[in-house]
């Protein structure tokens, strides 16, 4: 299949399921909590749009210049991450809604039946309804009393259902959206080296990943990440793949502030699967003229107060589909064993091939942490870690959850962090 009909075929798919989880929205949300047919019509009008309103967003960010689309883009992935959240909150409330209902329509009947064989009971008329109350003296009325009595039971049920996935979806989006676009958390992480030499201990590396430079994350956002990693006073500095979600000729400017990096050794940066989706060539340039060096299987030998690391890198395993895939052996090869060697890597899953060239230390990122619920339970069908400080068949693996994040930009229990690896002798 060409590129074109993949293409096509992932935009008729998020168009099919647009229109699937906008339907039962509508269904839970409007058609199960009213029925007034002007609000079902006006529900029925904003779910066309909003399945309209999603796919565009979507397929829009993926190709088209990210600091022109901020008007789409905003509303477009505040109301994906919402969406989600409500659909993942009514899925879970179905079943005992659904069983709540069930009791209610067999009370309904029940009742309709004692009513229907009970002698009848005089009627009130409406001048006497306040004394019949007081006396008890009432009418049950005909059995149908008992049907509408339960259509407003289930209503209240309905509507409470939707109150709270609504509520809790809005709280949920709200605080997602505050603490991914938020500041980085700055960790410290001690991590010991077998054949570290004595005079480098203490040595940091201090790393960020994932920036995903585009219509959510701007100039100031890479500004407030390099004065945070000035701030840890690095040794080296380490970005570990998706600088950004467009190309060099739109973005260079966001990501110009990388520029007043500031360590010891300079700074490396080795690609992403993100980063292959535009012109990756341009952006290791434009790097490059930010005094950025990219790792593109290779390695270069840091010497710090008499001691040696090695420092690699190895391109993303998407790359392999640009033809510029990891070599692992060009970068890890013919080397002196008695320095440890620290590999950049942007995906934690490449540490099987880390651990059988050997490496000391795999440092990754990617996963964003598991973002928010259900990524943190889906991260782990595809990676060996989610986020932090593993070993892994002998090669230590530290992964971050990155400084930025994918669309949409939202942190649930995974907030975004700078890292600080600080090498210590055992």
């Amino acid at each position: 299949m060409s590129t074109l009909a993949q293409e096509a075929a992932v935009a008729a798919a998020s168009i099919v399921a647009s229109a699937a989880a906008h339907r039962y929205l509508y269904l839970r949300l409007v058609k199960d909590v009213t029925v007034s047919a002007r609000l079902r019509r006006a529900g029925r009008a904003a779910a066309i749009a909003l399945t309209i309103l999603v796919p565009a967003g979507v397929l829009t960010a993926q190709y088209a210049n990210p600091t022109r689309i901020a008007w789409l883009a905003w509303p477009a992935f505040v109301w994906v991450a919402m969406a989600a959240h409500l659909l993942m909150t009514l899925v879970v409330l179905e079943i005992p809604v659904r069983l709540m209902a069930r009791a209610l329509r067999r009370r309904a009947g029940s009742s309709s039946v004692v009513l229907a064989q009970a002698p009848r009971a005089p009627v009130v008329q409406q001048g006497d309804s306040a004394a019949a109350l007081v006396t008890g003296d009432t009418n049950p009325g005909p059995p149908e009393d008992a049907a509408f009595r339960m259509l407003d039971r289930r209503l209240v049920l309905t509507r409470s259902v939707a109150l709270l996935a609504t509520s809790s979806a809005a709280a949920t989006t709200g605080y997602g959206f505050h603490r991914g676009l938020g500041a980085p958390d700055v960790k410290v992480v001690p991590v010991a080296l077998p054949r570290l030499h004595p005079s480098l201990d203490g040595m940091r590396i201090t790393m960020a990943g994932d920036l995903h430079l585009g219509p959510f994350f701007g100039r100031a956002h890479t500004a407030r990440m390099v004065r945070m990693i000035n701030d840890t006073s690095p040794d080296l500095v380490a970005i570990v793949g998706d600088l950004s979600d467009g190309s060099a000729d739109d973005l260079a400017a966001h990501a110009a502030p990388l520029t007043r990096l500031s360590s010891t050794h300079g700074a490396f940066f080795v690609t992403g699967n993100h980063d292959y989706r535009h012109d990756v060539d341009a952006w290791i340039a434009t790097l490059a003229d930010f005094r950025v060096t990219t790792l593109r299987n290779t390695r270069t030998l840091i010497e710090h107060r008499g001691g040696a690391i090695d420092l690699a890198g190895v391109t993303d395993v998407t790359g392999e589909q640009n033809h510029d895939a990891p070599d692992y052996d060009r970068a890890l090869g013919d080397r002196d064993s008695s320095h440890p060697v620290v590999l950049l890597a942007h995906q934690p899953v490449q540490v099987h091939e880390a651990a059988r060239h050997k490496v000391d230390l795999q440092l990754s990122g990617h996963t964003h942490g598991g973002a928010f619920f259900p990524g943190n339970l889906l991260v782990p069908l595809t990676q060996p870690v989610t986020a932090g400080l593993a070993t892994i068949d002998h090669t230590q693996l530290y992964v971050t959850r990155g400084v930025g994040a994918s669309l949409p930009p939202i942190r649930v229990g995974a907030p975004p962090d700078i890292t600080v690896i600080e090498l210590r002798r055992p």
